[in-house]
């Protein structure tokens, strides 16, 4: 995702708002998120949903005591007003023995968060969904014995968290993830038996063939 050296340079500056206002520490995390879903039944779309948010979440510390404050309000007026209440909230707080950030000596000094493959390039289109989930309801209603389906879904994801602190940690990453799924019905009246399957993948190429999730359903 795009934008993550500003989102860091506006939460080191949030910090830095924080410990001007009265706070002893302060971190703070923003999320960026993007979702695609479609679904459908009986052979007929009955869902296509795409939807795209960010939230930022600041924590501050006066002694051991602290406060947490979040908004989807990322301007600058708006970013004043947490930081004026998180620091007001904090000071009221009863105190936590327990409460703190990591001391500076505690930080890994080197962290390759590449290596940990957690997402994959580029995005999922719809397409490709609609595409997953109809092979995936017809092959479970082509099984013999199949009477009806409560629906097959597609969807993909994707986030990037972004997290520094006054201890002088900061640091980004990105995760995705899609899946695949259907719900199909066999037999008639009381004898009726239900089931599904489904299958989840950081990276879309390691999902199983929408068909043979149908099929196993």
């Amino acid at each position: 995702m795009p934008k993550t050296d500003m989102t860091l340079d506006r939460i080191n500056d949030l910090l830095a708002q924080a410990k001007k206002a009265g706070a002893d520490d302060a971190d703070a995390v923003y999320v960026e998120g993007t979702s695609l879903s479609v679904a459908q039944r009986l052979g007929k779309m009955e869902k296509l949903e795409r939807s795209e948010g960010a939230d930022l979440g600041l924590r501050v510390l006066i002694g051991k005591k602290q406060a947490v404050v979040s908004s989807s309000d990322t301007s600058n007026a708006a970013l004043g007003e947490l930081v004026e209440r998180a620091v007001a909230m904090a000071k009221n707080a009863p105190e936590d023995p327990y409460c703190g950030i990591a001391d500076p000596s505690e930080l890994a000094e080197t962290f390759n968060v590449e290596a940990l493959e957690l997402c994959e390039p580029g995005e999922v289109d719809q397409d490709k969904l609609i595409e997953w989930a109809s092979a995936c309801e017809e092959a479970a209603r082509s099984v013999e014995g199949i009477t009806n389906s409560e629906g097959s879904e597609a969807g993909w994801g994707r986030h990037q968290i972004t997290l520094a602190a006054t201890n002088g940690f900061a640091n980004s990453y990105a995760g995705s993830g899609s899946h695949i799924s259907v719900s199909v019905l066999a037999g008639t009246g009381t004898g009726m038996e239900r089931d599904y399957d489904y299958d989840s993948a950081v990276f879309s190429t390691d999902l199983r063939d929408p068909v043979d999730i149908g099929k196993k359903a």
